[in-house]
């Protein structure tokens, strides 16, 4: 039996320098009100590093920014200043490291059918209820 090739959704930096892929089906967009998140107005799709998301920055310019007591790091490139990703510091116990890459940097029809996750990461930490909107209902 043939399988059927992973969908690949791809983004990338203002500039072009910065790369990333998410390979197989994205099954939603969280928006986060956090401090953060809010001021970059970033949509976060979640996978793990080397696994299903790979981030290809070739003249290692990405920077680091870790906001207090966070466990993981923004992740912007420092020529053009977009935020490309967020990744865990440490590895789960399976040894994989959980990473979200900024879908606003994806073409706009390749993510504009996805479904929204709200989340509350300015009070409860939590996932929010799921409404109907998808990312086309929060960009255009």
């Amino acid at each position: 039996m043939e399988q059927k090739p992973l969908k690949t959704t791809r983004g990338s930096c203002h500039c072009g320098a910065v790369h990333w892929e998410f390979r197989g089906a994205i099954p939603d967009a969280t928006i986060c009100n956090c401090t953060v998140c809010r001021r970059y107005g970033v949509l976060w799709a979640y996978g793990y590093d080397g696994d299903d998301v790979h981030v290809e920055d070739p003249s290692s310019a990405l920077t680091v920014y870790i906001c207090g007591s966070r466990k993981i790091s923004f992740n912007f490139y420092r020529l053009c200043g977009n935020l490309v990703s967020w990744r865990a510091l440490r590895p789960n116990d399976r040894g994989l490291t959980r990473i979200a890459v900024n879908l606003r940097l994806a073409e706009p029809a390749d993510v504009a059918g996805i479904r929204l996750q709200r989340f509350d990461g300015l009070h409860s930490f939590e996932d929010l209820p799921p409404d109907e909107r998808v990312v086309a209902d929060v960009w255009f």
